[in-house]
C-alpha cells in the first residue's frame, strides 16, 4: 500500500521579495508540517508550479492544471499535481510590477491579481484523480462551502492505495464526492492516457520517429509549446514508447524558467519549455528541439540521427500509417477521447512488437557471472549483433551500448522474476511477428491483440462497452 498523496502545499507570490521584474513565490501553507521519513519534502516546488515566472496581473486569468515531475536524489519520481488560480488584491506597491509594465507617472489601480497554486505531491501518477481533488478542494475554497478544508486534505493524504495488482479502491474527501481508483494490472507497462496518440496528431509519423530514435541514441529531445499540459503528456507520450527500455537521464516535462541553464547540460535530456522562451533556446547546437503547437521538430546540422535498420523502419511506418495517426488535429474535443484512447493503444502495439524484433534472441546472449560477492549479468553485445547480421548497424549499436539497454539487462536478465507482456512477446511471438511482414490484415490482427492486453491493464480508463477494434 502508497499513500495516494504524500504533500498538500499552498504556494502564493510573496510580496515582501519583489524584484523590479521578476516577482517570487512562498510556501503558505503545507500539510503534513513534518517530512515522512520515506519520503523528504520537495525542494523548489515554488518555481515549478509557476513555470512561467510569477507575476501580478492586471485580470483574474482562469485557473490551469497541469503535472510536473520531480526526481529526488535516489531517482525516484514525485508526481507533483498543481492547480494555478488568481485571487485579488489590494497592492499599491506591487501594482507597477503588472507583467512587466513602466511606471508611467499615473495612479496605479488598487486591485491586481496574483497568482496561488495548490499543490499535491505523490509518488503515483494518477493525474485525473488529482486533477478531481484539486478541483473540488478550489470549489470549496472559492464558493466558501460549508465543508471543512482541513478534513478534506486530511482525508486525502491518509488515503492508501494498492501499488498495482489491478484493485479498486473507492474513497471520498468528504464534502459528498466520490472517487474511484483503478490500479494497473502490471506497474511495468506504462500508463499513457491518450498522450502518445496525441504526439502523434501534432507532430505526424516521420517526426515522431526521430524524436523517438534521438532519445534511443542518447541525444537531447526539448519540446516547446504555450501549453503546460501539453509538454506534461508529449514528455510522457515519448518516454513511453521507449518501452520496456526505461529512460535513465533527466526528465523534466516542465523546466521554470530560472532552470534554462540546465539545457546547456552535457548529458542527454527529455525536457519540455513554455514556448515564450523560444528565442532562449534557438540558439541550442547539440538540442533536437520539437514544437508541439506548429507541428514540426528542428534537427541541427552537427547531429547525426540514426534511423532504426531495414525493413523495421518500413514495416513500422507501414504499421503506423495503417491506424491512420498521421493526421495534425489543431484541437481536439472530448468525443476524441475514446478514439484517442484506441489509437493509443494500438500505436503503443507496435512500438512493442517493434522492440521484440530488435531485441530477438537477446536471452541467449546473456552470460551469469559467479565470482563476484553477487553475481553479475553480462551482456555479449558482439554475439548478438553477430548472430542478427547487424554488426555495422549505427543505430542498434548505440542503443546497446546506452544506460537504457544496461537498465534493461539489470532488470531482465535474472533468471527468476515476474514477467510481463513484453517478456512473452519476446519469448513466443516473434517467429509470428516474422511471418505477419508482408500480410498487413493480420498483422493489424496482431497489433488489435496485443492493444486489448494493454487495455486490460487499465481497463478502468474506457468504459467497459468500449472495444479496441472499433
Amino acid at each position: 500500500m502508497a499513500r495516494l498523496a504524500d504533500y498538500f502545499i499552498v504556494v502564493g507570490y510573496d510580496h515582501e521579495k519583489t524584484g523590479s521584474a521578476e516577482g517570487l513565490g512562498k510556501i503558505i501553507q503545507r500539510f503534513p508540517q513534518k517530512d515522512w521519513e520515506d519520503t523528504p519534502f520537495p525542494q523548489g516546488i515554488e518555481l515549478f508550479c509557476q513555470p512561467g515566472g510569477w507575476q501580478l496581473s492586471k485580470e483574474r486569468k482562469q485557473p490551469t492544471f497541469f503535472v510536473v515531475v520531480l526526481t529526488d536524489i535516489d531517482s525516484e519520481r514525485h508526481y507533483c499535481s498543481c492547480l494555478t488560480f488568481y485571487e485579488a488584491e489590494i497592492n499599491l506597491q506591487g501594482a507597477k510590477e503588472i507583467e512587466g509594465e513602466e511606471e508611467s507617472g499615473l495612479i496605479p489601480p488598487a486591485e491586481v491579481f496574483a497568482p496561488k497554486s495548490l499543490v499535491l505531491v505523490s509518488r503515483l501518477d494518477y493525474p485525473e484523480i488529482f486533477r478531481a481533488c484539486l478541483g473540488l478542494i478550489y470549489t470549496v475554497y472559492v464558493d466558501s462551502l460549508n465543508v471543512s478544508l482541513e478534513a478534506l486534505i486530511a482525508n486525502l493524504c491518509s488515503c492508501l492505495v494498492p501499488a498495482s495488482g489491478g484493485s479498486q479502491k473507492l474513497f471520498s474527501l468528504g464534502a459528498g464526492d466520490r472517487q474511484l481508483i483503478q490500479t494497473p494490472l502490471h506497474d511495468s507497462l506504462p500508463v499513457t492516457g491518450t498522450s502518445v496518440a496525441l504526439l502523434f496528431q501534432q507532430l505526424g509519423i516521420q517526426n515522431v520517429l526521430s524524436l523517438f530514435c534521438a532519445v534511443l541514441t542518447e541525444n537531447k529531445v526539448l519540446f516547446h509549446s504555450t501549453s503546460f499540459q501539453r509538454l506534461s503528456d508529449a514528455c510522457r507520450a515519448l518516454e513511453s514508447l521507449m518501452f520496456p527500455l526505461k529512460y535513465s537521464y533527466p526528465y523534466i516535462p516542465i523546466l521554470p524558467a530560472q532552470l534554462l541553464e540546465v539545457l546547456s547540460s552535457p548529458t542527454p535530456f527529455i525536457i519540455g519549455v513554455h514556448s515564450i522562451f523560444r528565442n532562449d533556446i534557438h540558439e541550442l547546437l547539440d538540442v533536437i528541439i520539437a514544437d508541439l503547437d506548429g507541428g514540426t521538430i528542428k534537427i541541427p546540422e552537427c547531429i547525426h540521427l540514426s534511423q532504426l535498420p531495414e525493413p523495421l523502419l518500413h514495416q513500422t511506418q507501414m504499421a503506423l500509417s495503417l491506424v491512420c495517426l498521421d493526421t495534425k488535429l489543431i484541437f481536439h474535443p472530448p468525443t476524441l477521447f475514446l478514439k484517442n484512447q484506441n489509437k493509443n493503444f494500438k500505436v503503443r502495439a507496435i512500438f512493442l512488437r517493434l522492440f521484440a524484433q530488435l531485441f530477438q534472441g537477446y536471452r541467449s546472449c546473456l552470460q551469469l557471472i559467479r565470482i563476484h560477492a553477487e553475481p553479475v549479468i553480462h551482456f555479449h553485445k558482439a554475439a548478438f549483433l553477430g548472430q542478427r547480421g547487424l554488426i555495422e548497424n549505427d543505430f542498434l549499436t548505440k542503443v546497446l551500448n546506452g544506460m537504457a539497454f544496461a537498465g534493461f539487462v539489470s532488470e531482465r536478465g535474472p533468471p527468476f522474476r515476474a514477467c510481463d507482456l513484453f517478456d512473452e512477446l519476446v519469448a513466443f511471438e516473434v517467429e509470428r511477428i516474422k511471418a505477419e511482414e508482408g500480410n498487413p490484415p493480420k498483422m493489424i490482427k496482431h497489433v488489435r491483440e496485443l492493444a486489448e492486453q494493454l487495455f486490460k491493464n487499465v481497463s478502468l480508463f474506457i468504459p467497459k462497452t468500449e472495444s479496441i477494434k472499433d
